[in-house]
């Protein structure tokens, strides 16, 4: 049986449904939206990203650093990034380790480090003078203990310049028992636990890094909003940069220019020939440094070493060979 609507009911469906869609809106915007205090100090995915790549960066410097000073082989690479409630990070602290609290600056936290007794031994002896001979993990005497918080200093200083671009400052405080450090945070709170694998030439071990979540947040995302714009190299990264690279070595030739010869003088060429190039007495040679042209020069003696007499304005002075 068929029903035909008019346009009284037409006109009565479409303002039931208008009637409808407005209860609905006013519903959810009256609702109230429930908070889990549980989630407080996580932290976001982005921050996450933003946090590997600075500890990436610290990685990358720490290497450097402590290998040209050691003057071994000295690999760091970031293993993990996490939350943890810092029960948990206590309940990982190995029974031999070297734990020391770091102040946050300008956030007045506090967060500790933790770096694995089996890296102390080669570290110490190297620096004692031996050749970084792996030991047991053993309690530290006075003296080495002074040693090894030198090279925790270094560390923090390491983390300084990876954070500073935020703000962040680590300030090394003391070194801390395994008591000392569990009444560092409440045993619930939320942390960052960043985890470093480090290698010598006889031992590999782990550096780790445990910061307060809740107090990073703000931090973090000022770091997110650095991220997005044109990073400029500051002055005391572009000073690093140069006293690293005054310690590297280039391959470094001084050679004349091209010349014409004939095959027939190079074919009779014997021990004690002299063979006579057609180039001017005062003509002078190329300086190459790594295979590119560095400078003009002329060759110069010094007793028994040989050298290049820089000519032209472009540096004074001469730069030996051997």
């Amino acid at each position: 049986m068929e029903k035909n609507l008019g346009q009284e009911d037409i006109d009565a469906l479409f303002a039931a449904a208008n009637a409808s869609s407005r209860a609905r809106q006013q519903s959810s915007v009256l609702e109230p939206e429930r908070y889990n205090f549980s989630r407080a100090g996580e932290i976001s995915n982005d921050q996450m990203r933003a946090i590997s790549t600075v500890n990436d960066l610290f990685a990358r410097n720490l290497m450097h650093t402590l290998g040209g000073w050691l003057r071994t082989t000295f690999k760091v690479k970031l293993v993990s990034g996490e939350q943890l409630p810092f029960s948990e990070f206590i309940e990982r602290l190995s029974p031999m380790s070297f734990i020391c609290s770091v102040r946050l600056e300008p956030l007045g936290a506090v967060g500790l480090l933790e770096v694995d007794m089996a890296l102390a031994a080669p570290i110490i002896d190297i620096l004692l003078g031996g050749v970084g001979s792996a030991g047991t993990s053993r309690e530290l005497t006075d003296i080495e203990e002074a040693i090894l918080v030198a090279v925790v200093e270094v560390v923090v200083q390491e983390l300084n310049l990876a954070w500073q671009p935020v703000g962040l400052e680590f300030v090394f405080e003391k070194r801390e028992t395994e008591a000392q450090a569990a009444r560092m945070l409440t045993l619930g709170e939320k942390t960052l636990c960043v985890s470093f694998e480090v290698r010598m030439p006889e031992v590999q071990g782990v550096l780790n890094l445990c910061l307060p979540a809740v107090v990073l947040n703000a931090i973090l995302r000022r770091l997110i909003a650095e991220g997005d714009r044109p990073r400029r190299r500051s002055k005391e990264a572009e000073m690093r940069i140069r006293e690293l690279m005054s310690e590297a070595k280039f391959g470094t030739v001084l050679q004349f220019p091209p010349v014409r010869m004939r095959a027939s003088d190079l074919t009779a060429l014997e021990p004690g020939t002299l063979l006579r190039l057609p180039l001017p007495r005062h003509n002078a040679a190329e300086l190459r440094v790594g295979g590119l042209h560095f400078a003009r020069a002329y060759p110069v003696r010094t007793g028994e070493h040989r050298g290049a007499q820089l000519e032209g304005a472009r540096s004074n002075g001469s730069m030996s060979l051997n």
